[in-house]
């Protein structure tokens, strides 16, 4: 049968395997530290996590919850009472639908009868004293059938969900973890005391790095208040949860055994195994000052450099006995360092500031030797070093240093005189500079008010010259359309008089030719008046008018003389 339990002892992964012990269940995920134990491999493994598992042997009223739910399991664990002479805990009262206590379906009615559990697990109503016998029996209500804990009168039931975990506490205190199913037991002597429900992917406590703040995951620790002498009583831790998230792994510690715990949800119920730590498997970086260290010729030097690792083996760090990758590449980094400086001389290292992947000379420079023996040794060194501790080292440099002593304190007032004089001296051309550039941006301003003005009297004279050509346009296109106009007209004028002298000449009846004489004289005296007297301008008429023309001419200037 699958063992869903686990009783003093370390719980781990998957749990689906029929027959496996529940430590060793996700224990691909386990690394075993080497020691001098002469047992090797699995069986070397199997030593480390082999406990007692009480779930899995046989204990009097403890019944498995399985597919069928809490009502078979309580059915089982009545046959077993009845087959031990104690009374059951399901009782035989029939429901009615008239009147009584209602018991609703997915609930469950309990009744105390004389100091033990009935429980009522059929829907309806149950009638009460005197329809029925409540002798020694009294009603104390209703719980749901899936209630996670269930505590009553002895009777204990427990049923947890696939990310929960119930750590509980059996009459001989024995502590046993239940994940993802459940119990119903009834304790004759002492009880099923259910210690804590364990949301196993929200733990409460966060655990991280304190000095990189980088989250390494998250622990809950169960604890069970024990009594001890007179009345007293006392919190002993009974579990402890992991969650570990990817990339991560934490180190548990039985004995001189050391075993690797991969990423993923656990728990720890075996009293001699602990938790020796929760280590990151990815790349950390930060910025480490040094202890005062001597060059050759005797002056306290102190730096501040940057580290940049990775962790690959925690078993070698654990170990070694360091808590943090950086305890270690602490210690190994002061002493390396300490023994480099110190074949290398003040003058040497004054005039290098860092040491990085920027100012990595040929050799040419005075401060070669430093950067040398930086680049060569250090970096070999505390990788060669570092290997020892399952760690890899990927960057090393030197960001500052601070010279102390006499000497040191000379060359800084020399430096900050210098670093004055350079100050000054880049203010003086800072401000030639800004004068330079406000005459330049002058002269500029000046050009393109000119380079305006220009492009604007260009535009002015464009403007008249274009509204002349425009006005000569238009005269001309009048007066052409003009002259069109008054050429028309006298053809149009033409045309009508041609059609009208054809149409007169087309009329051959000699009385139509005189009425339209007579008209033409009608519209002659309408036009002038009646009193108009025409005048003939050729043949004899003609002539008598030019004579009295003349005449009236003549005694006109005759008039005329006299009167002078």
């Amino acid at each position: 049968m699958t063992s869903l339990f686990g009783e003093a002892t370390t719980v781990t992964g998957d749990t689906s395997k029929s027959g496996d012990d529940p430590f060793l269940q996700g224990k691909d995920n386990m690394q075993k530290a080497p020691t001098s134990s002469p047992h090797k491999g699995k069986g070397m493994a199997d030593e480390f996590v082999a406990t007692m598992d009480y779930t899995l042997q046989e204990r009097p009223f403890f019944i498995r919850i399985g597919k069928d739910g809490v009502i078979a399991a309580l059915e089982k664990l009545d046959q077993q009472l009845a087959q031990a002479g104690r009374n059951k805990v399901l009782s035989t009262k029939s429901p009615t639908d008239w009147t009584g206590k209602e018991v609703i379906p997915g609930r469950v009615g309990l009744i105390n009868h004389g100091g033990l559990p009935k429980l009522l697990t059929r829907p309806g109503r149950y009638p009460g004293f005197p329809l029925r016998n409540w002798w020694a029996r009294s009603w104390t209500g209703t719980v749901g059938v899936s209630d996670t804990v269930i505590e009553f009168q002895g009777l204990t039931v427990v049923q947890v969900s696939q990310n929960q975990a119930a750590v509980v506490s059996d009459p001989q205190n024995h502590v046993f973890v239940i994940k993802n199913s459940g119990f119903v037991a009834f304790a004759v002597e002492g009880t099923y005391d259910v210690l804590s429900i364990v949301d196993m992917t929200h733990l409460p406590t966060v655990v991280s790095d304190p000095l990189t703040k980088v989250t390494l995951g998250w622990t809950h620790e169960v604890k069970m208040k024990s009594k001890i002498g007179s009345g007293g009583s006392k919190e002993y831790v009974v579990a402890t949860f992991l969650n570990i998230p990817a990339s991560n792994c934490a180190i548990l510690q039985r004995g001189d055994d050391l075993l690797l715990l991969g990423a993923g949800q656990s728990v720890i119920t075996n009293p001699s195994v602990t938790l020796r730590g929760i280590y990151t498997l990815g790349e950390n970086q930060i910025e480490m000052p040094t202890k005062d260290i001597f060059t050759r010729d005797q002056v306290p030097v102190s730096l501040r450099i940057y580290l940049k690792w990775q962790l690959t083996e925690p078993l070698k760090l654990a170990t070694h006995g360091y808590a943090t990758p950086y305890e270690a590449l602490r210690d190994k980094t002061q002493s390396i360092l300490t023994q480099i400086v110190a074949h290398l001389d003040y003058s040497a290292m004054i005039k290098q500031r860092s040491l990085g992947p920027d100012n990595m000379e040929d050799g040419t420079d005075a401060s070669s030797a430093f950067l040398d023996a930086l680049r060569t040794r250090a970096m070999d060194d505390m990788h060669e070093a570092s290997l020892e501790y399952g760690i890899v080292l990927k960057d090393l440099a030197v960001i500052d240093r601070q010279f102390k002593g006499e000497i040191a304190h000379t060359m800084d007032k020399l430096t900050t005189r210098a670093l004055q004089a350079q100050v000054e001296a880049a203010n003086v051309d800072r401000e030639n500079s800004n004068k330079v550039k406000q005459e330049e941006g002058a002269l500029s301003v000046a050009r393109i008010k000119a380079q305006t003005a220009n492009t604007q009297a260009d535009s002015e004279a464009y403007r008249v010259i274009a509204a002349a050509k425009a006005q000569a346009e238009r005269t001309r296109i009048e007066a052409e359309a003009q002259a069109e106009a008054t050429r028309l007209a006298a053809k149009a004028e033409a045309d009508a008089i041609l059609t009208k002298a054809q149409a007169d000449a087309q009329v051959n009846d000699q009385f139509a030719r005189e009425m339209e004489l007579r008209r033409i004289e009608v519209a002659k005296v309408r036009a002038y008046g009646s009193k108009t007297v025409f005048v003939p301008l050729d043949g004899p008429g003609a002539q008598m008018g030019n004579a009295l023309a003349t005449g009236m001419a003549a005694g006109l200037g005759a008039d005329a003389r006299r009167a002078t």
